[in-house]
């Protein structure tokens, strides 16, 4: 009977149930891979359209133009999600809920951004008494809210909308959740943070730097709200939020902007998931072997 037992074959796995799909497991190299090629794709892809303007125009394009900042702000966020969905793509072909593009529950999505970014301020506050600087991200000024209603325009929604979309897509949607295949929740934000905040340095003085932390914290909590809701949507909108304080802070004039633009983002944000797949359920942390 022993014997006969042990040359039996081993039982089955129960079938996974018709329809449901699994959740994709990316490797966590493709986050600091994946950054590399983002980064190059987006210095290609601004010199590529900024030869492209210079060749029309017939002469030399200003880098330190507006417009230019605009192009290579745009640039960088389809370099972003391309990346993003190409490495996927090399996985199993990518859907929308693959990097948090689904449904979640409102009212805890809600509460968790709403701890999230009050969490922030709070930590911030403290942190800007503690260790005063006068430094400050020039953003809007490059991007030319300064230029008049069109440039305040312009430069307001490459801010609250652009911005968000594409960064939390990668940052959060695709590099935490490859890094999440490796690493705890903490050491996976944190390193999300680290390199959330060193994307959004100016280098512009080592005073500069003293802006690192805040930028750190903020890309941290928005992979633990991520974490907590499973949805993008809650982190997208935060984004926007915040980045909408600061606008209306920083620009002149930018608070009439970021009161029309600010709200439409974080309503779409509520209205969007809606009319999304909600996907087989939050994702969790799959650790791939150590090879």
């Amino acid at each position: 009977m022993e014997r006969s037992a042990l040359n039996h074959a081993p039982p089955e796995l129960p079938e996974r149930p018709e329809g449901v799909e699994r959740t994709p497991v990316w490797p966590a190299w493709f986050a600091g891979v994946g950054f590399l090629v983002a980064f190059t794709g987006t210095l290609l892809l601004t010199s590529l359209l900024v030869g492209i303007a210079a060749a029309v125009l017939g002469g030399d394009v200003d880098t330190e133009s507006p417009g230019f900042v605009i192009v290579s702000v745009l640039a960088q966020g389809v370099a972003f999600v391309s990346t993003a969905v190409f490495f996927a793509g090399t996985v199993t072909k990518p859907k929308a809920w693959h990097f948090g593009l689904r449904k979640s529950a409102f009212w805890p999505a809600l509460g968790w951004a709403a701890l999230g970014i009050v969490s922030f301020y709070f930590i911030t506050a403290i942190y800007t008494v503690l260790v005063p600087t006068d430094a400050e991200q020039g953003v809007t000024q490059d991007l030319g809210a300064d230029n008049g209603t069109l440039g305040l325009v312009i430069a307001g929604v490459m801010v609250m909308v652009v911005a968000p979309v594409a960064e939390e897509i990668f940052f959060r949607g695709f590099f935490y959740r490859a890094l999440r295949s490796r690493f705890s929740i903490f050491a996976a934000a944190a390193l999300d943070g680290l390199v959330f905040g060193v994307i959004h340095y100016n280098f512009e003085g080592a005073e500069a730097l003293l802006l690192l932390p805040p930028l750190a914290l903020l890309g941290f909590i928005f992979c633990l709200v991520y974490e907590k809701t499973g949805s993008l949507f809650p982190v997208i909108g935060m984004h926007a939020f915040n980045n909408a304080v600061a606008y209306a802070a920083q620009a002149d004039g930018g608070w009439q902007i970021s009161l029309a633009v600010g709200p439409l983002v974080i309503a779409a944000c509520m209205l969007a998931p809606r009319y999304l797949a909600a996907g087989p359920g939050r994702p969790a942390p799959v650790h791939l072997p150590v090879g």
